[in-house]
């Protein structure tokens, strides 16, 4: 596997554009005896994925907000280092088994995990998976140079500032999205008041909504994640 990790980080140094990226991880998860990659990116309530996952699985995941189920993240958050898994490693809570049985239907049956830190408490994960139950059984895994390697993958994607296939399905009212705007420009919300000629409370109001749409606790955080999902 070290040597893979080696070709990993040096396919994607190639990498200059999406295309590239995810050509450069498809064609390793495959030399690798998997089908399957997913980069799966958890930042407070939201979570984005690049991945060639089954569509109407990524969409589900998302929709259902699977990521608080899903025992691959626990365990990722509760050890930090890189795991091998199948369908038969997770026989913990029902919703666990149901998630895991669910994701069997999309042919994830067994893979590897590698989760890292990204910073101001977000995760990454990077995971291989495949329909066949033996696939967790790798040899010559390093944990620390697979978490190395996923450290540096994150970076190289967030750089090449990749459109993630799936991101959470945000709907903000255009009277949010106005005062998001306008806080985003640095207006306080008297100013917001005053330029749109609303009630001061109506903005407190407005604002208060989209925070709570995005899962986010301060207005600075809220209107960084709108600009991140292209939403102002």
């Amino acid at each position: 596997m070290e040597i893979w990790f080696d070709r990993l980080t040096e396919g994607l140094s190639l990498a200059r554009d999406e295309v590239s990226a995810t050509s450069v991880l498809a064609r390793l998860t495959a030399e690798a005896g998997f089908t399957l990659y997913s980069y799966l990116v958890l930042r407070a309530d939201h979570a984005a994925a690049l991945s060639n996952y089954p569509s109407e699985w990524q969409r589900r995941y998302l929709e259902r907000c699977y990521a608080h189920v899903d025992p691959a993240i626990r365990g990722a958050r509760a050890g930090m280092k890189a795991f091998r898994w199948s369908s038969t490693t997770f026989d913990g809570a029902k919703e666990q088994r149901r998630f895991m049985a669910e994701a069997v239907e999309f042919g994830i049956r067994s893979g590897l995990t590698i989760p890292v830190h990204t910073g101001y408490g977000g995760l990454a994960l990077f995971t291989l998976a495949s329909g066949e139950g033996d696939a967790s059984q790798l040899p010559g895994l390093d944990p620390v140079i697979a978490a190395a390697t996923i450290a540096q993958l994150h970076v190289r994607l967030s750089m090449l500032k990749l459109h993630t296939t799936t991101r959470p399905d945000i709907r903000l009212k255009l009277e949010e999205l106005c005062c998001l705007r306008w806080s985003a420009e640095g207006k306080s919300m008297e100013a917001i008041a005053v330029i749109e000629n609303m009630a001061y409370a109506n903005v407190v109001f407005h604002l208060r909504n989209a925070k709570a749409a995005l899962g986010a606790t301060t207005l600075p955080q809220a209107t960084a994640l709108a600009k991140e999902f292209g939403l102002i």
